[in-house]
């Protein structure tokens, strides 16, 4: 773990910070995992949410944007009385039952923030309820994450 957080702490700010969005940005990694990985390798927890929602906020946003062009282009001139698939019809059910709050707080924990706010905008959900709740919940995992990292690293050096 000295080798990581000596070479991250070589590589400089700019470098760290710029590797922190991307890693942000990638689903699956995220603002929680970003964060995580940060602390790890000797990122100041602050610094390594900061730079990890920056990323994982510019990603989903642009997600989200191009969702919303992407239904309106398609559902221009459909039928909307058509039957809609058993998966749209597992959303619905679960978005009737959360809201875009529990959809954004909740659904990380199961898909990348990027694929459940562009699956809320090809659903028609305004856009900046998603963006919005989706920053919230963003923000508290990358938080939670971060947490997480710096408790563990306390307890790994501790030990040795």
């Amino acid at each position: 773990m000295d080798w990581l957080q000596e070479n991250v702490e070589a590589a400089g700010g700019t470098v760290q910070a710029l590797f922190l969005m991307l890693g942000g940005a990638i689903p699956f990694i995220e603002s929680y995992g970003a964060s995580f990985v940060g602390v790890v390798a000797g990122i100041h927890p602050v610094m390594a949410v900061l730079f990890a929602v920056i990323g994982n906020i510019i990603s989903m946003t642009v997600l989200v944007l191009c969702a919303e062009q992407v239904r309106r282009l398609f559902t221009r001139n459909r039928d909307e009385r058509k039957e809609p698939s058993k998966r749209q019809q597992r959303f619905v059910k679960m978005f009737e039952k959360y809201g875009v709050a529990g959809v954004s707080l909740l659904g990380q924990a199961v898909l990348p923030s990027q694929i459940t706010s562009s699956m809320m905008a090809g659903a028609g959900v305004a856009k900046g309820k998603i963006i919005f709740w989706q920053c919230i919940s963003i923000v508290l995992w990358g938080i939670l994450f971060a947490g997480l990292a710096a408790a563990g690293v306390s307890v790994i050096t501790g030990i040795s």
